[in-house]
């Protein structure tokens, strides 16, 4: 079997799994991340960010593979108030594929059906947002429980392990985070991930 034939046979899989899955699985889970192999972090709560929010993002994750650079895209819908956030990812065709509801004291999530494992973890997507949205006050007191600190300015942010070592670089195109295209390199993991708000409101 060639290459490209595997290639749209895999492809077709895919399609055939997405249409006939009719139901998210729900998972539930204690309120931290894993941000280091061995090393997790308490998130912060939903109304550290300061404001109530209402946006859509679009997540775009870029790694080399076999010498060539490949990207996927994650549509994203993100709510904060003072008591929850709630996320939402989406197909290209507009399905809804994971979900997530963080209430300070427990994390919610669901993923489509036969999805489960090719998607990223939606924690980890809720992490790598509040970790470039929220501001670094909001992370002192969680990242110093395991030894961890973050250097903040107008343009950019370093997360260090104990060790000193350089952990999580992001860079912002706008002092407004909301504004421009955010990037979130975690310097142990060969990829890269680009936020971009596409449209929000402050409520």
């Amino acid at each position: 079997m060639s290459t490209s034939t595997a290639v749209r046979i895999f492809i077709t899989m895919i399609f055939v799994t997405l249409l006939s899955a009719c139901s998210l699985v729900p998972k539930q889970s204690t309120p931290s991340v894993e941000i280091e192999q061995g090393v997790s972090v308490a998130l912060p709560a939903p109304n550290d960010l300061g404001y109530h929010l209402t946006a859509s993002q679009l997540i775009t994750a870029t790694w080399t593979a076999e010498g060539k650079e490949r990207q996927e895209q994650l549509p994203v819908q993100l709510q904060v108030n003072s008591n929850d956030v709630t996320l939402a990812g989406f197909s290209s065709w507009g399905t809804r594929i994971l979900s997530l509801n963080y209430n300070s004291e427990q994390i919610n999530t669901e993923v489509l059906t036969g999805l489960d494992g090719t998607l990223p973890e939606p924690e980890q997507v809720l992490f790598n947002l509040m970790i470039t949205l929220w501001p670094s006050s909001a992370w002192e007191a969680p990242l110093n429980k395991v030894r961890w600190r973050m250097i903040d300015d107008e343009y950019s942010r370093a997360v260090f392990n104990s060790d000193g070592e350089k952990i999580i670089d992001i860079h912002y195109e706008n002092r407004d985070k909301l504004k421009g295209k955010i990037s979130f390199n975690h310097l142990q993991h060969p990829f890269s991930i680009s936020i971009q708000t596409l449209q929000y409101q402050l409520n």
